[in-house]
């Protein structure tokens, strides 16, 4: 009899231990457009959690979720991919909304600035070169690049000239390594890199408006989320070069 109750004893501890144990935190998942890489890295330092964040070209981090990759929350550079989520079924559709926005700027490796540059000047500066930007149907910054440049009429003459990549990050390392004489980026990205210069910001209408929106598909990336529209991440947003809503 001593033994049967010693022996529940023990079970009903341990079963209060277990009650009584916190649970086991487990890793914030981030997938984001590539722009975002080095303000988010601190913006993710704020938070309790441990984040960890992917980064690539928006359509390929949107098709890596629809597929089953395990995010917690996805920051994209364009609606259309958040809507294209959607409709996938991922995101509900009032889980989006916008958290920051951005400017298209053209860069070179050096060189005078290019004031108002169309169709000629853009061909007499690359000069046999190529011109980096973003996937033109993919990457958000190829979009709104290829958008630019039809604006001004110079897309059919700049495009055999293209060196098209998979996310604005590359683009901006082709141009920073020389490899490319110009580039369109980011203006958050070209303040990111000290071997770039800003030759022309191009004006917002020229191309359809800049918006990250950002979407938590887990309780996880909810709370991640609260984190991401604090005073002291938009701070750093700010100091990074992008704009809030």
């Amino acid at each position: 009899m001593g033994k049967l109750t010693c022996k529940s004893f023990c079970i009903a501890a341990a079963m209060i231990c277990a009650v009584a144990a916190p649970a086991i935190a487990r890793d914030v998942t981030v997938f984001a457009a590539a722009s975002l890489r080095g303000a988010l890295d601190e913006v993710a330092a704020l938070s309790a959690d441990t984040v960890v964040i992917s980064y690539g070209g928006s359509g390929a981090m949107a098709r890596q979720v629809a597929q089953g990759a395990p995010a917690d929350l996805v920051v994209l550079a364009n609606p259309q991919w958040m809507d294209w989520l959607h409709a996938q079924g991922v995101v509900a559709p009032d889980a989006a909304a916008p958290l920051l926005t951005n400017t298209l700027v053209l860069i070179g490796h050096s060189g005078p600035e290019m004031p108002n540059p169309d169709a000629d000047a853009l061909l007499a500066r690359l000069n046999g070169g190529r011109m980096a930007m973003g996937q033109r149907d993919a990457v958000p910054a190829g979009v709104y690049a290829r958008a630019w440049l039809e604006h001004i009429g110079a897309w059919s003459t700049v495009e055999p000239h293209l060196a098209e990549v998979e996310n604005v990050r590359a683009a901006l390392a082709l141009v920073a390594r020389g490899d490319a004489p110009l580039g369109v980026v980011y203006g958050s990205d070209a303040g990111a890199e000290p071997k770039v210069s800003v030759l022309w910001r191009i004006p917002s209408e020229q191309h359809p408006a800049i918006s990250y929106p950002a979407a938590a598909l887990t309780p996880e990336g909810a709370q991640f989320m609260t984190t991401l529209r604090s005073p002291q991440a938009a701070a750093i947003f700010v100091r990074h070069g992008f704009s809030l809503p």
